[in-house]
């Protein structure tokens, strides 16, 4: 079974979000479907089912390897680099 290589060097604390929503959404003017939050420095992304897929951008952008859903309730973790729950 494949596991996450990138987990146990992420920071700690998590960091906060820096946002409360996708701010590209916000400002392209379209509705995110569900957001993700960047385990490395808190940017908040739209997930794939969202029309633009910002969170997937910001890890091509910047290499972060691990994001969480921001979905209230939800708690699961993804690697962008493995293609694993973490």
């Amino acid at each position: 079974m494949k596991q996450c290589t990138h987990a146990d060097a992420l920071p700690q604390p998590e960091p906060a979000p820096l946002t409360e929503t996708c701010p590209e959404c916000e400002a392209a003017g379209t509705h995110p479907v569900q957001l993700r939050k960047c385990l490395e420095c808190g940017h908040v992304g739209c997930c794939d089912s969202s029309p633009m897929r910002h969170a997937t951008a910001h890890h091509k952008e910047t290499g972060h390897p691990v994001m969480r859903t921001f979905e209230p309730g939800e708690t699961w973790r993804w690697c962008f680099v493995d293609h694993v729950l973490v």
